[in-house]
Order: C-alpha cells, then sequence, then structure tokens
C-alpha cells in the first residue's frame, strides 16, 4: 500500500495583528515628528496687565523716577542739599529751621544743609567775586560733602560757613561787623553735635544768629 504524506496546513496570521503593529508604528512615528520642542512652546500669557520690559530696556530715567531720592548713581553730598535746588533755601527758610525744636532729629544738620545752600548762591552776586570769598566757599563746600561720611562731624562745617560769612561782611557790609565775629566765634565753640541739651541749644543760637546775618546779606549793600 502507498504511503500518503499529510502535511499540516499552515495559518495564515491573522489580519488585525498587522494592522495593530502598523498602527503602533504609525503613533511613535507620529510622536517624535509631532512633539513640541521646548524652544517652540508658547509663552504663558501676561495675566498681571503690566507689560513686560526686558532687563536691557529700562533707562536710566525710569529708575531715577522709582527711587524717591532721585540719581541712584547721585553720591551722599545731596543728602546735605548743596546739589539741590537752590530755591529751597532762603533766609526764611533757614529762621524757619531755626525756631523749630533744636532736639529734633537733624535739626542741626537742616539748618547747616540751607545755611550752606544760602551762602553758595550769595557768592554768584558781583560783590562777591573775589578770591577770597572764593577760598571760603570752596572750604565750605568740602566741609560740607563729607556730611555724609559715617560719623561725620557738623563743626566744620559750621566753622566754614561762619569763615564765609565773615568774608563776605568785610566786602560789602561793615554794618554786619559785630554779628559775623560773633558767629565765628559761636562756630569755634560747637561741638558738631546735639547729644546734651547745651548743645541743642548752641546749635540753635548759632543757626538764629545766621540767619538774621544771611538777611542782611541777601539785600543790596549800602
Amino acid at each position: 500500500m502507498a504511503d500518503i504524506n499529510i502535511q499540516r496546513k499552515k495559518t495564515a496570521p491573522s489580519p488585525w495583528i498587522l494592522v495593530l503593529l502598523a498602527a503602533a508604528v504609525l503613533a511613535i512615528a507620529a510622536y517624535f515628528f509631532l512633539r513640541q520642542e521646548p524652544a517652540d512652546e508658547p509663552i504663558p500669557a501676561n495675566t498681571t496687565g503690566i507689560e513686560a520690559t526686558s532687563a536691557d530696556s529700562i533707562s536710566v530715567d525710569s529708575l531715577r523716577a522709582a527711587t524717591p531720592l532721585g540719581d541712584p548713581a547721585t553720591g551722599a553730598a545731596d543728602s546735605v542739599g548743596l546739589t539741590q535746588d537752590a530755591t529751597d533755601y532762603s533766609p526764611a527758610t533757614l529762621a524757619a529751621q531755626a525756631a523749630t525744636d533744636p532736639s529734633a532729629p537733624n535739626y542741626a544738620l537742616n539748618g547747616l544743609q540751607k545755611l550752606a545752600g544760602i551762602l553758595v548762591a550769595l557768592t554768584d552776586r558781583t560783590e562777591f567775586r573775589d578770591p577770597a570769598v572764593m577760598e571760603q566757599r570752596d572750604n565750605l563746600t568740602s566741609a560740607t560733602n563729607r556730611l555724609g561720611e559715617a560719623n561725620a562731624s557738623l563743626r566744620p562745617g559750621f566753622v566754614a560757613a561762619a569763615g564765609l560769612i565773615r568774608t563776605m561782611q568785610q566786602k560789602a557790609y561793615p554794618e554786619l561787623e559785630g554779628a559775623a565775629n560773633d558767629l565765628v566765634r559761636l562756630a569755634a565753640e560747637l561741638s558738631g553735635r546735639s547729644a546734651t541739651a547745651a548743645e541743642q541749644q548752641q546749635n540753635k543760637q548759632f543757626l538764629t544768629q545766621a540767619a538774621a546775618a544771611v538777611r542782611v546779606l541777601s539785600e543790596p549793600a549800602q
């Protein structure tokens, strides 16, 4: 009898398996091609209502406007008033300052600030354009510019202010000779501090007499 070769029929793979494999391949390809790079991600919307500004675009003027004390690059000399508007200073404002409580914080500093501003402005007048006056003015500005330093004494500023008043008096105001000499004496007696009641009263006396002197110096010479 002849042998019959019986072979098992091979089962074809299910078409659904092929479909699932193809879908998986397409999904992986889409992921790599369509995903966003970090640089392409959208910038979150500004919810604060304030327009964003780069640091490089901020101007110096805007810094000045945002700084209560003015220009941030300005040194400590501004704090003593010599670089501020000269219209802030007049014999009346100095007299008003002198009449306030001498125990108040910065009483003497504010008074010296106003006195120095008045005197420096007065040196621009024709009768005071003299080498001796200019020297005393430079001494005053040098003394007051150091007031921004820590633990600086007010005494050099008071002494320089009295010296400038006497030099200006000698140029055109002979009737102020006694008052100018008294100011020089009073300035030499000041400690430059306001720690005690005696020091406070000395500061008040000096500023009161200085206000009277600059009131005369502010008027045309006779």
